[in-house]
């Protein structure tokens, strides 16, 4: 399996160093080419560079690391290639306040994942995941002993499911699924079950994780 990661950033390149680290093959690419570039260059064999569309078409997974504004130009560019794709959206709708924190774009209760399934093509399978932790906790916290840290997800689609729960482990994480892409909301920024809104800034494990899924489910 291939995994296009578009977006060499904070989230992105965290996810690929993981996914290599873990024997996945991954393709990258970048609003500056080099970036992607430079990025496989250190990661090695089982990293390579491509323009979006090239990575997208040689990908058999799409994880959108990028803005939500961005991947919104992406699909509209690119959605011809997205069919039957699993695509992994890790975005999160807010935007910097100039304070040194943040603000929400999207009304309350309205998910990221809901503005990007109305824009993918029907056949493609979306996943929101990748995006519960801060990027510091995600590059520290793989392959954590003796109790691995969770990632949440959320999706409708099963084999979207089980393929994301494959890349989540071969990051070297537990997979814990919060439900369908309606939850997709609890984690998000300022959700219950984000790092960085119920959970306090906590990195919490599959155990602490179900719990914490159960209590408002």
């Amino acid at each position: 399996m291939t995994t296009a990661i578009i977006g060499t950033g904070n989230i992105g390149g965290q996810v690929a160093r993981h996914l290599v680290a873990g024997g996945e093959q991954v393709v990258l690419a970048a609003r500056d080419e080099s970036h992607a570039a430079a990025l496989a260059d250190e990661l090695g064999p089982l990293a390579s560079a491509a323009s979006v569309r090239q990575a997208i078409a040689a990908a058999d997974v799409v994880v959108l690391a990028v803005w939500l504004d961005t991947t919104k130009t992406l699909i509209a560019e690119n959605g011809d290639l997205l069919h039957g794709k699993v695509v992994v959206d890790p975005s999160n709708p807010i935007q910097l306040d100039g304070k040194g924190g943040f603000s929400r774009t999207l009304p309350e209760g309205q998910s990221a994942a809901s503005v990007i399934a109305g824009l993918l093509p029907d056949d493609a399978h979306l996943v929101k995941a990748f995006g519960t932790l801060g990027a510091e906790a995600l590059a520290s916290s793989a392959n954590r002993k003796p109790r691995p840290a969770a990632l949440f997800y959320a999706t409708d689609d099963e084999a979207a499911a089980a393929t994301v729960e494959h890349l989540i482990a071969t990051a070297g994480f537990d997979a814990v699924k919060v439900g369908g892409l309606r939850d997709a909301t609890r984690i998000e920024v300022a959700g219950d079950l984000h790092q960085y809104g119920g959970l306090n800034g906590n990195v919490v494990d599959a155990d602490e994780a179900r719990a914490a899924v159960a209590v408002a489910a």
